[in-house]
């Protein structure tokens, strides 16, 4: 079953990519107290991500923080040191990149996928949430394939 509207943020260790290198984060800790836009990728450098899903959030970070999203965060089935590489190279300082390199976290969402036909194993489904004091308040969940309702675009129009 999947993560829903209403339901608390499972507490699953993450890794912060920071500049200082790889920092662990629980992540109750890390939604608490404010509110937060986070998107999922099924994987960093992958066509979509870095062509529409992380530039669509660069782009709209000031839109957002004017509606009330405190920090904007991404997360997928990567390693930190690939997830700090690919915002170095696409991103900005706007986006945290939460590194959920065992896929823990998207399993204990409901939100996982297998990628296995491609050679890219067990991912994090694309998806987006708004995460208010580590409660959800929306979820944006991708048909396979598509890449419509995780956008930031779409999630200004919920905001």
């Amino acid at each position: 079953m999947s993560i829903s509207v209403g339901d608390k943020i499972p507490d699953v260790k993450l890794v912060k990519a920071t500049a200082e290198g790889p920092q662990p984060v629980q992540s109750a800790e890390y939604f608490a107290g404010r509110r937060v836009a986070l998107f999922s990728v099924p994987g960093a450098f992958t066509p979509t991500c870095s062509a529409r899903h992380l530039p669509g959030f660069v782009e709209k970070a000031d839109e957002l923080a004017a509606k009330g999203i405190d920090e904007i965060a991404c997360t997928a089935v990567n390693d930190a040191f690939v997830l700090g590489a690919w915002n170095n190279s696409g991103g900005s300082d706007a986006i945290t990149m939460l590194a959920d390199g065992n896929g823990d976290f998207a399993a204990a969402l409901g939100l996982e996928m297998d990628g296995s036909a491609f050679g890219m194993g067990k991912r994090g489904q694309r998806f987006s949430l708004v995460v208010n004091d580590g409660i959800v308040e929306q979820v944006n969940v991708e048909a396979p394939g598509d890449f419509n309702v995780s956008s930031a675009e779409y999630m200004l129009g919920q905001l």
